[in-house]
């Protein structure tokens, strides 16, 4: 299976689009935000983002974990301690998802107030 260096967000084939819908997702872009100090615990995460069901939390870090975005750490205690924590790759998107959350942050008034006209018409 010959290995794809680039991909081609406008080709309707290509992976790449499953990658954007990864990380076009508000609970990976907060789980990458929140895990950036390091690992933390299930009760932790879900205390830290808001607003999530234990279920959505629990799918978004698997599926983060299957795109390599995310480790799962087991220590055997009693009873188990489970932690999370960004792998290289998902530290590799704290760059781009910082720069993004900081836009969304500077311009959510003047977002809103579109979103606002646009209701009023």
């Amino acid at each position: 299976m010959e290995t794809m260096r680039n991909g081609d967000a406008f080709d309707p084939n290509c992976p790449t689009r499953l990658v954007l819908d990864r990380i076009g997702d508000k609970w990976t872009v907060l789980v990458v935000l929140i895990l950036k100090d390091g690992p933390l615990r299930f009760t932790q995460l879900r205390d830290r983002i808001g607003g999530i069901t234990p279920k959505v939390l629990t799918q978004t870090l698997r599926a983060m974990a299957r795109d390599g975005l995310v480790t799962r750490q087991i220590y055997p205690e009693v009873p188990p301690r489970v932690e999370y924590s960004l792998t290289p790759l998902g530290h590799s998107l704290q760059g781009p998802i910082r720069a993004i959350t900081d836009w969304a942050e500077e311009n959510v008034t003047e977002v809103m107030a579109a979103r606002e006209a646009a209701l009023a018409e």
